[in-house]
């Protein structure tokens, strides 16, 4: 038989519950919609409860898009083992899945929300794009990469931010053929860079040696064949 008793939280284990249930309630509307009072019902205590752990709104807002900008990094890194093409594609995969599951967070993070132009959500924004950028360089098997290839790949990494942002607006593609034409993208983008640079192009011939006919780059190659035709 239960008693009823509500067990009394450390100050870190409130902080990590109202981070999440604030995160939760920015997942499914716009934080600028979202009120201290709500966040407050949802965790069970009350308004000045909330300001007693964190000093307000942004605050509050700040820490949960620490753990979203974390939560992304993270879905960027992949084993680096196996063509190149199917290794992005799955990335993709839990990319979409964050963006999914998170929509008006992802937007909010990307686009700043209510702490718009602040340092620190713009230095974790920019923190979730470097960890993707470092990611796909490793991936690519490069220490240094060239102006071209840095471009290519950071190029790619925003193609991929504003391409999940426009899908969000009505979901009008399906997620799965974007995922797709995202990896087609980048081999394009690292296509017309290589006309331009011999040594990315040394490397490009030799991700194309190893990928097989039915992955993501050489289905690329057959559309691409049949559009000429």
């Amino acid at each position: 038989m239960t008693t009823g008793v509500r067990r009394r939280m450390g100050v870190e284990e409130r902080r990590r519950q109202l981070i999440g249930v604030a995160l939760e309630l920015f997942s499914r509307r716009s934080p600028d919609d979202v009120s201290i009072d709500e966040i407050a019902s949802a965790a069970g205590i009350s308004r000045p409860l909330v300001y007693h752990y964190f000093p307000g709104k942004l605050s509050l807002y700040e820490a949960a898009l620490q753990r979203a900008s974390d939560d992304l990094a993270g879905r960027f890194v992949e084993p680096r083992e196996g063509p190149l093409g199917a290794r992005l594609l799955r990335v993709m995969g839990r990319y979409f899945d964050f963006v999914d599951e998170h929509g008006p967070g992802f937007s909010a993070l990307m686009r700043g929300g209510p702490a718009v132009g602040s340092s620190r959500t713009n230095a974790l924004v920019d923190s979730v794009r470097q960890a993707a950028y470092e990611q796909i360089v490793a991936h690519l098997g490069v220490r240094e990469p060239s102006a071209r290839l840095e471009l290519v790949v950071r190029s790619w990494i925003s193609l991929a931010e504003s391409t999940a942002l426009l899908w969000l607006d009505g979901r009008r593609i399906p997620r799965a053929e974007l995922e797709v034409q995202l990896v087609h993208d980048f081999a394009a983008l690292a296509a017309v860079s290589a006309a331009h640079d011999e040594e990315l192009g040394a490397l490009l011939r030799e991700i194309f040696r190893q990928e097989p006919a039915d992955g993501p780059f050489g289905d690329l190659l057959g559309r691409l064949l049949r559009l000429a035709s």
